[in-house]
């Protein structure tokens, strides 16, 4: 007999459940994105906020960042950064090398920046001790908004506190005075810093004040400022006044004021720390928006920077961006010790033996200060060159000039030059007195003078062995037209000894 088993309520499956609690979690976030809809449609002020919209001198910057850089599109040439000037370049300073261009050639207002050509022309013409008169006009030219240090009409400063007040104050008056001291006047000293500018090479400059201050006719670019900037640290006088983060005004006959100014570069007082900064000098107007100068030098490569149209701070900002592109991509290279195309080195013909211990040079060599700069990832194998011999100066030695480009871009340059062992030669003269700094148990020889010596002995001993030559033929012909009469008298002679002879022995016949 079977015993009927009792039906068992089914199990449910775990999936099941799981089907479920995940229904309910959409149905929940679903219900919870619905009423925050609501919500923000019924309360806007609960919506996320708009993005303001920018300012006019913001929208002005962003603009600019969104320039071309013209380096970039040089083949192999390493990517510069952006920047958020109207124009910026980076050139190495004893080449000319551009490192980095933005508008570079673009024309616009350098502000205070003019001071540097104002100061480079004064040191060319100016002693450093020469009494400098503050007229009436150099100071009420000035507005009174306009930078300056307070000097009155009558008073007088020496010219090196005058280039202080210029560079560290960025004193307009002072500007006035200086150029008044060296021209004359102030439209004629106007008219030598564009002479200046122009023997620079600058092409797209013409100042028309010592100072800065605003003018539509007064006007230069990135580049041509580079140039001034160049010629102004080739000077020591200014790169040391121009690197002065602050300077003591001390009471003198001159003005009676005890007072300091600080410099407003802050790459220069450090306010903004960036090792190597050489000096460099800022720029404001309202046309001309923030402008810098500045130059820097590391691992004896020396750079200039300058930005021109900024908003503040950024042309500190930028200006160290630039500096570290410099320094992080390209090197210097030596032409004499990388060039093996220009020079002749096997041959010992094309040699000079300066000295008698074998230390010789080749007479035709590269100068050993000239060289190039690379980028970081080129080589000097990478490079193509251009001679000119017109460019050469031979009252300096120099043969010709090789130019040398990567990628069609300009990099350097260096001379062909006679013999590069050119110092500590003796001169051959009539004084006893060693030649200063030769040493003692070695002779050196001026090689050109010695063969101008031997040409000249050589020359002489010709002329000599000429004359002796004509004076000897002139007696030979005398001496032969002697012996010729001699000859013939002696023949007639002999004729007429034997004629009586010939008589003599008929007589005896007979």
């Amino acid at each position: 007999m079977r015993v009927c088993e009792s039906k068992r309520p089914q199990e449910k499956l775990p999936f099941m459940n799981f089907k479920k609690k995940k229904s309910f979690v959409i149905y929940i976030i679903t219900l919870l994105l619905s009423v925050s809809v609501l919500i923000q449609s019924s309360f806007p002020a609960l919506a996320a906020p708009e993005e303001e919209p920018l300012n006019e001198v913001d929208q002005a910057a962003q603009e600019r960042l969104l320039l071309p850089v013209q380096t970039n599109d040089l083949a192999a040439w390493p990517t510069g950064p952006a920047v958020t000037a109207q124009s910026a370049i980076l050139m190495e300073a004893d080449t000319g090398t551009v490192l980095y261009a933005k508008n570079i050639h673009e024309e616009l207002y350098p502000a205070s920046t003019t001071k540097m050509l104002t100061c480079l022309v004064a040191v060319e013409q100016c002693a450093m001790n020469e009494t400098v008169n503050f007229s009436y006009e150099a100071v009420s030219a000035v507005p009174g908004d306009g930078s300056n240090m307070g000097m009155d009409a009558g008073e007088y400063l020496s010219m090196e506190e005058c280039l202080y007040g210029i560079m560290v104050a960025s004193a307009n008056e002072v500007a006035n005075a200086v150029a008044e001291h060296v021209a004359g006047s102030l439209d004629g000293f106007a008219e030598m810093m564009n002479q200046k500018a122009a023997e620079l090479g600058c092409q797209n400059t013409h100042f028309v004040n010592a100072n800065g201050l605003h003018s539509d006719d007064h006007y230069t670019s990135a580049y041509d400022l580079a140039l001034i900037a160049r010629a102004y640290f080739q000077n020591d006088v200014l790169r040391r006044i121009g690197n002065t983060p602050s300077y003591h005004f001390i009471p003198s006959a001159g003005q009676p004021d005890d007072f300091y100014k600080t410099n407003k570069h802050k790459l220069i007082t450090g306010e903004y720390p960036y090792e190597g900064i050489i000096g460099g000098k800022t720029g404001y107007t309202d046309p001309a928006g923030q402008t810098l100068v500045t130059g820097c030098e590391q691992a004896g490569m020396r750079l200039i920077c300058v930005v021109m149209l900024e908003n503040a701070p950024a042309q500190f900002e930028d200006t160290m961006t630039l500096f570290d592109y410099g320094y992080q991509n390209f090197v210097k290279a030596g032409i004499a010790d990388n060039d093996t195309l220009h020079i002749i080195s096997n041959s010992s013909f094309f040699y000079t033996g300066n000295d008698i211990f074998g230390n010789s040079s080749p007479i035709l060599s590269i100068a050993p200060g000239d060289y190039v700069i690379l980028p970081n990832m080129a080589s000097f194998n990478d490079l193509t060159s251009k001679i000119d011999y017109e460019a050469a100066d031979l009252e300096k030695n120099e043969i010709a000039e090789i130019s040398y480009y990567y990628h069609d871009n300009l990099i350097g340059s260096g001379k062909i030059v006679f013999s590069s062992r050119s110092t500590h030669t003796y001169e051959f003269n009539s004084s006893d007195e060693p030649v200063t700094g030769r040493p003692d148990n070695v002779i050196f020889i001026n090689i050109k003078l010695l063969i101008i010596i031997i040409s000249s002995i050589a020359a002489v001993t010709i002329l000599i062995l000429i004359l002796h030559s004509v004076f000897y033929s002139r007696q030979d012909y005398r001496h032969g037209r002697q012996r010729k009469k001699q000859i013939r008298r002696d023949r007639r002679l002999n004729r007429r000894e034997r004629r009586l002879a010939k008589r003599k022995r008929k007589r005896r016949r007979r």
